[in-house]
């Protein structure tokens, strides 16, 4: 019998190997563990459901480069907070269950007992990862760090770093942090525009970040990235309906 995890674990997938491989250790293949194959099958089950086992990679490389991501943002003020580890907790109960939550948390724990080169994490990243899913990296990175109803400075300086390392544009970053803000200027700073901009260019920019958030970018990372992108994408419709409110247009 051979486990399906042990052959991702084994070199399959960008998060197995360079230095986020070194950092997560073993707990990498154990995400998919529970899902076994005979060694006379292996041939059909590979044939048959190719396209599901690559979802699968992928989602293992977006949940390993996250787990690194949360321990170098969870230990930037040296504080980890419980509120924290009780927000990472919950979302990783929500997209795995509660055997391999569990065994993610073991892992998280011994990354944060860890030096984390964030360059290099990073870059391995940026190189390998597509754009809408390091701009959900990033969501999910605000969301860990205002767990606790305040955004430390040391949190936002670290994922400010995060951001540039990944090749977010400080535009997409700003918009992001603007998310978790509810007052006018953070609408515009949502849509990537000033309050000089004109109804017109108001659209537009509505238009384009609808596209740009849009759920459906990272459908292939599973329901549960995909509810959390979700979020983001509401948060950019209130946006633009509180800057139709104010400025009376349709």
């Amino acid at each position: 019998m051979v486990r399906l995890g042990r052959l991702i674990g084994a070199g399959i997938g960008f998060a197995t190997g360079g230095i986020i491989g070194a950092l997560i250790g073993g707990a990498i293949g154990s995400l998919f563990d529970s899902v076994e194959v005979t060694s006379s099958s292996n041939a059909s089950h590979f044939g048959e459901n190719s396209f599901q086992q690559q979802q699968r990679m992928s989602q293992n490389d977006f949940y390993s480069s996250l787990l690194v991501l949360i321990a170098a943002v969870m230990k930037a003020d040296g504080i980890v907070k419980k509120s924290e580890l009780e927000y990472v907790k919950r979302y990783l109960l929500a997209s795995f269950g509660e055997t391999k939550a569990t065994q993610l948390l073991h892992a998280l724990r011994d990354i944060l007992q860890k030096e984390i080169p964030l360059q290099q994490v990073c870059l391995q990243i940026k190189q390998n990862m597509q754009y809408a899913s390091r701009l959900e990296l990033l969501h999910v990175l605000y969301q860990v760090a205002q767990s606790d109803g305040v955004i430390d400075q040391n949190e936002i300086d670290v994922i400010g770093t995060i951001a540039k390392g990944l090749g977010i544009s400080s535009a997409d970053t700003q918009s992001i942090k603007a998310t978790f803000y509810d007052d006018l200027e953070s609408a515009y700073q949502m849509l990537e525009i000033t309050s000089a901009a004109t109804d017109e260019e108001v659209k537009k920019a509505y238009k384009k970040m609808a596209i740009k958030y849009h759920p459906d970018k990272v459908s292939h990372l599973g329901e549960d990235v995909q509810k959390s992108a979700t979020e983001k994408f509401k948060k950019i419709n209130e946006a633009y309906e509180k800057i139709k409110k104010q400025r009376n247009f349709n």
